[in-house]
Formats: structure tokens, C-alpha cells, sequence
């Protein structure tokens, strides 16, 4: 079966050569919004290109290109949020958990995947208050372009709701494992990459397998 470069894959033995379900099942939906960010990422490029050339040239600034900066990194580190997740690329620090044994290193990996969920969904909450607030009192920015603020909050918003929905499903899903006593797959699917891994994503050579 060949597995995309970046396929949220499990570990190189045992339940590491299939995938995870749940994570392959989303994958698709939080590709195209990293997608969809990329692709917004260039056009906003592009924007500051234009606004620095009409600068030097013509004298004038096209107005509220930093603000649409601000914005644009709001959207997009909240729905790659997710992609990150689903790939198991976010930040690790394993300085003991390599060393403990496959059941209670399954258990820590359940753990976290738990927190991670409880953090996104609260982020989510939080997300949507600050959106409803704005809904509310009808807030614009304040500068030039007075935006609505129910647009760039709504946006990020989604993209939260995104990874709370992403890390509440794997976090269900870890938890169902560990419960099932399915050690072998929780620490394949939800620990660290290995060095193994790392090399083979870096180099492609995992869509060989």
C-alpha cells in the first residue's frame, strides 16, 4: 500500500506499517484548509509586493496591508493547527518517555492527546465568545479599512473549531485504544515520530512502502 511523504502513518513495525484511521479519515479536510492557507498566503505575498513597489514608484501606500497581515497569521496558525496534529508534526519533548515500557508510554501518549483536545476545545470556546462579542457590539478595526471584526475573528474561529474537532476526535479514538488494551497501536499512531520515520518523510522513501 503506498503512504503520501506526509501521511499520518504509524510506527515502521507491527501496527506502525498500517494507518491510523481516524487520522487518514480527517486528513483530507485539514490538507485542503493548509491548502486553501497556502494558497491565500501567496496571494497576500503578492499584496505586499504591490504595496511595496507603489511605495517606491508611485509615492502611495495601499492602505491596511499590515492589518491583513495580522489577520492572515491568525488564519492560518489556527487551521494549521490541525493539519499538524493529524501528521504528527507538533512539538515533542522526550527526554524519559522512549524509555519506559510499551503500556505505560501508551498511557502517556492517551494523556496527552486528552490535553491536547481539552486545550483546543477551550481555545475553540474562547474563539467563539470573542467572536459573538463582536457580533454583538458590532466592533470594527481601528484603522482605515474598519473592517467588521466578526470576519477575521470568524475565520480564526474556524479554524479553531477545526483542530477542536480534529483533537477530539484522535483523542477519542487513542482512549478507545488504550481501553481495548491495544498498546502496540496507540504508541505507533499517537507517540513521536521515531528517527526512522523522520529520515524516511524527509528523504520520501516512505511512500515505498
Amino acid at each position: 500500500m503506498a503512504v503520501s511523504p506526509r501521511s499520518p502513518a504509524g510506527g515502521a513495525s507491527g501496527a506502525g506499517k498500517s494507518i491510523n484511521p481516524v487520522a487518514a479519515g480527517v486528513a483530507p479536510v485539514t490538507r485542503f484548509f493548509s491548502l486553501l492557507c497556502g494558497w491565500w498566503l501567496l496571494g497576500y505575498s503578492l499584496l505586499v509586493c504591490a504595496d511595496l513597489i507603489a511605495r517606491r514608484y508611485l509615492g502611495v501606500s495601499l492602505q491596511g496591508t499590515d492589518e491583513i497581515g495580522g489577520y492572515t497569521l491568525a488564519g492560518l496558525v489556527a487551521f494549521g493547527f490541525a493539519h499538524t496534529l493529524v501528521v504528527r508534526r507538533h512539538t515533542r519533548i522526550d527526554l524519559f518517555l522512549s524509555r519506559l515500557p510499551a503500556a505505560p508510554r501508551a498511557v502517556a501518549h492517551v494523556v496527552a492527546a486528552l490535553a491536547i483536545a481539552a486545550l483546543a476545545a477551550f481555545a475553540a470556546s474562547r474563539g467563539w465568545a470573542e467572536m459573538s462579542d463582536s457580533i454583538d457590539f458590532m466592533s470594527v478595526s481601528t484603522s482605515p479599512l474598519q473592517v467588521p471584526l466578526w470576519i477575521p475573528q470568524g475565520v480564526w474561529f474556524a479554524g479553531l473549531a477545526l483542530f477542536a474537532a480534529v483533537a477530539v476526535l484522535l483523542a477519542l479514538h487513542a482512549a478507545s485504544l488504550l481501553a481495548r488494551g491495544r498498546v502496540r497501536e496507540v504508541n505507533a499512531w499517537y507517540g513521536p515520530p521515531t528517527v526512522d520515520e523522520e529520515i524516511a518523510v524527509e528523504t520520501g522513501k516512505e511512500a515505498l512502502r
